[in-house]
């Protein structure tokens, strides 16, 4: 029975020292130096994920996010949202300003538009240093009510800051 206590143990040190990235030009380690080598690479990979979390809530703080509370999107970035009327509010420009790490605010901005029944005719973009610069062409069905483009130009200043 201590043969097989023994051999069983081997084995599991065997299989624990299989999942540690070893140094291909190291020599075999005794076993207590291979449970050393894998709690050392098991408290690095924690701190790995501490650090990689406090990176993730760093760049969510900062690129912003949907807030429950207020029902709308906030950034520390400065968003610009202008809409612009042609041909008796049945064609629209809207132009789009944004930073770089606020780019879900053009993809809300065409939502925006679907969901008002506006069908987008030309989108363009360009990028000048941090800032992105969209402008989108939509056109409204004939149908849309008189009120439309305001509703749609008051969804889209809620992105602004």
């Amino acid at each position: 029975m201590e043969k097989d206590r023994r051999n069983q143990m081997k084995n599991l040190y065997s299989e624990l020292n299989s999942l540690v990235p070893q140094d291909p030009s190291s020599f075999p380690r005794a076993i207590p130096d291979q449970i050393d080598d894998a709690t050392n690479y098991i408290r690095q990979l924690q701190d790995n994920i501490k650090n990689l979390s406090m990176t993730r809530d760093e760049l969510q703080g900062s690129a912003g996010g949907y807030n429950a509370n207020r029902g709308s999107y906030s950034t520390n970035s400065p968003v610009q949202i202008e809409v612009t009327e042609n041909g008796n509010a049945l064609e629209l420009e809207v132009t789009v300003l944004t930073g770089l790490e606020c780019q879900f605010v053009f993809t809300e901005a065409l939502r925006i538009l679907h969901e008002e029944n506006a069908e987008v005719v030309n989108v363009n973009y360009s990028v000048a240093e941090n800032i992105v610069f969209h402008t989108i062409h939509a056109q409204m069905g004939e149908a849309a009510s008189s009120n439309a483009v305001a509703r749609i130009t008051q969804r889209l200043k809620n992105f602004e800051l």
